[in-house]
């Protein structure tokens, strides 16, 4: 890889350990520590969402006209102000404040790490996004394997540990990413390349296909939310919780290789490879909603990380391949926002789902997500097919 696709490498393993030591403890912290009810702690992780959402958009746009350095060196500076303050005054509802304000930085950082790996590496193709997947994981084995244990003893250390990773990962945007400054969108409306019909099938087709991304994230999300707090109910210790997250990092990036020799298969076919994806995910959380002990989860664990190293590289691959030129952050920006509104409504739907019907009904719900998610990703390619049609002249007008 190139020096730059490393440097984004190693800049987002920091990134995802610092916020890994605190995503996966939210509910259990915001539950057990602050006293509040499962669906108050969604309606938290919402607002958290939701101000990811709103960076997502905006990191994606300020990508295509002021670079991936500026953006990036942006959304770092508001994380570390955050989270010095939170630091300081983690009670309620000071902790509401500042991890909203996260949400906003880390969303105006990811999308403008996507697109900027996509524009230093563009021969990378699913290599260069994979890249990025990896390191994410790998922040979050990191993270997470620390997480837990850190917080048995006191969740100020969690805190302040993840104020020294933000700083560090500030400190490398500022001089490691330097040099690429100059990497930028060109300044065009979404729909004035090649044709406005031609732009707005591949806008339509790839926000299908992110509804089905974000389906999947609703339920991939009840295990930092619903199903975290339902461990603790069936005498999972904290540091179990923590080392299933343990497991997913680890073998998302010791078990690529495997990985991608059953990918080389289909790896043109990006429908395909979501396909599968989807379908392990609907076998894991069959597999969940019938155990109670910690063997069973990690088997489900295991099997979820199976179809998540299948699904959440593809996505964004999708989205390159699809982006009008230019356009790059916005719609890396699009695929990261719609995973963020599965993040942000899933807690909150999750916890009212437990709260009023049970686990049972929740896992029957996610399944049936999961499943219209199979009909979209099957379908998401038809406004490209139907324009390509179109475009072809009939005999009649020959």
């Amino acid at each position: 890889m190139p020096k730059a696709v490393w440097l984004l490498v190693i800049g987002m393993v920091i990134n995802v350990t610092g916020t890994s030591f605190l995503w996966p403890l939210n509910t259990i912290y915001i539950h057990g520590e602050l006293g509040k009810s499962l669906s108050v702690a969604g309606i938290v992780l919402m607002l958290n969402a939701g101000a990811t959402v709103v960076g997502n958009l905006l990191g994606g746009g300020l990508f295509d006209r002021l670079g991936g350095y500026r953006t990036i060196l942006l959304g770092a500076g508001v994380n570390l102000f955050a989270m010095a303050g939170m630091t300081i005054w983690h009670g309620w509802p000071h902790y509401v404040i500042f991890l909203t304000i996260v949400g906003f930085g880390s969303g105006v950082v990811f999308p403008a790490v996507y697109a900027l790996v996509g524009a230093v590496w563009p021969k990378g193709g699913r290599r260069a996004f994979n890249a990025i997947y990896i390191s994410q994981n790998a922040g979050v084995a990191i993270g997470s394997s620390l997480g837990g244990f850190v917080a048995s003893f006191s969740f100020n250390y969690i805190f302040a540990a993840n104020f020294i990773m933000f700083a560090a990962f500030f400190l490398l945007s500022v001089f490691g990413y330097r040099h690429m400054a100059g990497v930028t969108g060109a300044q065009m409306n979404v729909f004035s390349e090649n044709g406005g019909v031609r732009s707005r099938s591949k806008l339509t087709a790839l926000l299908i296909l992110c509804t089905a991304y974000m389906l999947c994230w609703v339920g991939y999300v009840q295990w930092m939310s619903t199903i975290a707090s339902y461990t603790q109910e069936v005498n999972i210790s904290l540091k179990q919780y923590s080392f299933l997250w343990t497991v997913n990092g680890v073998l998302i990036v010791f078990g690529q290789p495997l990985v991608n020799f059953f990918v080389r298969t289909f790896q043109d076919n990006m429908k395909k490879q979501i396909l599968i994806g989807i379908c392990i995910f609907i076998v894991s959380f069959g597999i969940t909603a019938f155990t109670d002990g910690f063997k069973g989860f990690l088997a489900a664990m295991i099997i979820l990380t199976i179809g998540e190293m299948f699904v959440w590289p593809a996505v964004p691959t999708v989205a390159s391949q699809l982006s009008p030129k230019g356009r790059e952050g916005f719609y890396q920006g699009i695929v990261n926002s719609t995973a963020t509104a599965g993040r942000m409504f899933g807690p909150v739907l999750g916890g009212i789902l437990v709260d009023v019907y049970g686990m049972t009904v929740l896992f029957i719900t996610l399944i049936a997500f999961l499943l219209i998610g199979i009909v979209l990703t099957l379908v998401y390619e038809r406004p490209l097919k139907k324009e390509k049609d179109d475009s072809v002249p009939s005999i009649s007008s020959l």
